[in-house]
């Protein structure tokens, strides 16, 4: 199960990139959770070099841009195999 964190401080390119991340954990029919972050102080913990962006388990992903659905999905995709191969 994969923890995905959308990072950013509320303009309309993190809703959409929510929206994008929800839809992809749904589509998989995992139990990933979804977390909005937008606590500036938590989001620089995780060192993103640009806004929105999206972690999974902790570690950003995408940065800066709003990848498709399907992009998000092969990230939970990879993250999946990797804990599966622990």
């Amino acid at each position: 199960m994969a923890h995905v964190q959308v990072l950013g401080t509320g303009c309309a390119r993190c809703a959409h990139l929510m929206k994008r991340a929800e839809e992809a954990v749904g589509q998989l029919n995992q139990e990933d959770s979804v977390e909005k972050v937008d606590d500036i102080v938590k989001i620089l913990d995780f060192a993103p070099t640009a806004l929105p962006a999206l972690a999974i388990d902790g570690k950003v992903v995408f940065a800066g841009g709003l990848p498709s659905v399907a992009e998000i999905s092969e990230a939970l995709r990879n993250t999946s195999t990797r804990e599966a191969q622990s």
